[in-house]
């Protein structure tokens, strides 16, 4: 036992010691918790804004390939006619997504988890029943 003051500590000094050493421990996990968070936020916010960075290139993309596609088929027809048949073609395409989109949020409405409540209840008859 650690001796202060030229008297030997008892249960109380031990207890004392051993809650301080458990705050400084729960002290630096704490410290280290939010370096490890603060690392993941900036791993993660660069991550999105390279993201974001290779959706504007992919956009800018798209444009010339559907530009490329126009001009490819003002080759056979006038340059009018190729822009709206592009036009066209995206205006179609745009409202598949349109129907894909609304049918797959009609399919997930309400964003409940049924089953889980289901299996939810069952647990808490059971437990008030008292079966296993």
């Amino acid at each position: 036992m650690p001796i202060r003051g030229g008297e030997r500590a008892g249960m109380g000094g031990a207890a004392k010691l051993v809650a301080d050493r458990a705050r400084s421990v729960v002290r630096l996990e704490i410290q280290l918790a939010a370096a490890e968070l603060k690392k993941k936020v900036a791993a993660i916010g660069i991550g999105i804004a390279l993201l974001v960075g290779a959706g504007l290139f992919g956009f800018f993309a798209l444009a010339f390939a559907l530009a490329t596609a126009a001009a490819a088929i003002a080759t056979t027809t006038s340059v009018w006619l190729a822009l709206l048949i592009v036009t066209g073609a995206l205006v179609v395409l745009a409202g598949v997504l349109v129907a894909l989109g609304v049918a797959l949020i009609r399919k997930g409405a309400p964003p409940l988890p049924e089953q889980a409540i289901r299996e939810a209840k069952l647990t808490a008859e059971a437990v008030r029943n008292g079966k296993q």
